[in-house]
């Protein structure tokens, strides 16, 4: 949907929003005209995240906030096989190689709950070990209206500067 991106230009980023599916930034396009921000400042761009962070971090170009949100299980525009758990550990590699000195934020998403949230907690505090900051992770909730009961609907971990 975009959601995040578009949250993120209404508050004055200029964002990069990568997608490998067409349709996805299509749908992501839709929404930033009906939620009247077209004219803010987003580059919707069509490919495989790791191969666009690879081209980023050769190109020198760098962020102060990535927000990734990986699938549990994807194909990029090319064919381009994606497991989270095999391949996450390269991706948070390649966001840390792309932060700008003074970064201020990673935030990572994961809809997959074949894992506690120990695991990208780990995953995140080693890989921005040593930069400051603080890491923060957990489960992402509805709560049930009835009962009350809480509902698990995603992982989150995110690096925060201090």
């Amino acid at each position: 949907t975009g959601l995040a991106s578009l949250v993120a230009a209404r508050a004055g980023a200029e964002v990069t929003h990568v997608d490998a599916s067409k349709k996805a930034i299509g749908w992501a396009r839709e929404n930033q005209e009906m939620a009247g921000l077209g004219s803010k400042p987003i580059r919707w761009i069509v490919d495989d995240a790791v191969k666009f962070a690879e081209r980023e971090e050769r190109r020198g170009s760098r962020y102060d906030i990535i927000l990734f949100d990986p699938p549990a299980y994807g194909r990029g525009p090319k064919g381009e096989v994606w497991q989270l758990f095999e391949d996450l550990p390269d991706l948070t590699d390649l966001c840390r190689a792309i932060l700008t000195p003074k970064p201020l934020a990673v935030v990572l998403t994961a809809y997959s709950i074949r894992a506690s949230f120990f695991a990208i907690h780990a995953l995140m505090r080693d890989t921005f070990a040593g930069m400051g900051g603080k890491v923060e992770s957990g489960e992402l909730i509805i709560r049930e209206k009835s009962a009350g009961r809480a509902l698990s609907t995603s992982l989150f971990s995110r690096w925060v500067a201090e």
